[in-house]
């Protein structure tokens, strides 16, 4: 099924839309060595690469992380155009497929922005310090731009507030996105607790994507459990979970879910409308 047809399926026709290129832990699904039910699966919703989504409008395209399954999941979703990059955190699994971002400023002078807190900038530099190094200048090299993150910010028609996040010892972020025209969707993969401010922000939003591990608690990440609370609390009308390890089958647990809540896969298309 092409992209186009999964958009048709729902009813809505619009120009602004998510695709979840990644919904799984940092260690993907199926893991390897393990041979539970759901590593076995053959439920193709079951399969999931490590987390990240688009998010294409009118003004641009947009991906949140670069994990190290980037690449293949350019290639699924056929992306052959990018205007940004932004970055949650600088865990492995967010940013190691960053140097594949070189084959959107193959261009003798193209660049593409890049946006992250100053902890995950650190680490890009240090991991491709090859790319920041002011030595770049060959054509089939990634140019990137950097932006700290400090505040709210625009990029590709969005304006996005961070939302800080507690995940473990990392500084780590969600976003709050806001088009234009008033679209309003939440992003937030990584977390264990949220602020009082991140709470605020995604009050009655109308789609929140948020992690949701698996169902017994974590040190880390909310547990299924938690990310349902945490998603009545705010009251949001659409609530899609990420971030899922192995341990969370789609067909068992899913049905279980208050309605308005569901597991996320990847290559689902949500289409978006104001």
């Amino acid at each position: 099924m092409d992209r186009f047809q999964k958009l048709a399926m729902s009813g809505l026709t619009t120009d602004t839309e998510i695709i979840f290129l990644g919904t799984g832990t940092s260690i993907g699904v199926p893991v390897i060595g393990c041979h539970c039910d759901v590593c076995t699966s053959s439920d193709p919703k079951n399969n999931r690469l490590r987390a990240s989504i688009l998010v294409r409008s009118p003004d641009g395209s947009l991906v949140v992380d670069t994990g190290p399954d980037f690449r293949q999941q350019c290639l699924r979703e056929k992306i052959t155009h990018l205007d940004a990059a932004i970055f949650t955190h600088a865990h492995t699994d967010h940013i190691i497929g960053f140097d594949d971002l070189r084959r959107f400023t193959v261009g003798n002078d193209s660049t593409i922005d890049i946006y992250a807190n100053q902890c995950c900038l650190n680490r890009l530099e240090r991991c491709f310090d090859y790319l920041f190094s002011g030595e770049n200048i060959y054509h089939g090299y990634l140019k990137p731009v950097p932006h700290l993150i400090t505040g709210p910010f625009s990029v590709c028609g969005w304006e996005i507030t961070p939302l800080p996040v507690s995940h473990g010892k990392v500084d780590t972020l969600g976003f709050h996105f806001l088009s234009k025209s008033g679209i309003r969707f939440a992003y937030i993969p990584d977390a264990k607790t949220l602020s009082g401010e991140a709470l605020r922000q995604i009050q009655q939003i109308p789609l929140l994507i948020l992690d949701g591990l698996q169902m017994s608690g974590h040190s880390t990440h909310l547990s299924i459990p938690e990310a349902v609370e945490i998603a009545l609390q705010v009251k949001a009308r659409q609530v899609w979970l990420t971030h899922l390890s192995c341990r969370v089958n789609y067909q068992t647990i899913e049905p279980d879910l208050p309605p308005n809540i569901r597991f996320a896969w990847d290559g689902l298309i949500i289409p978006i409308v104001s």
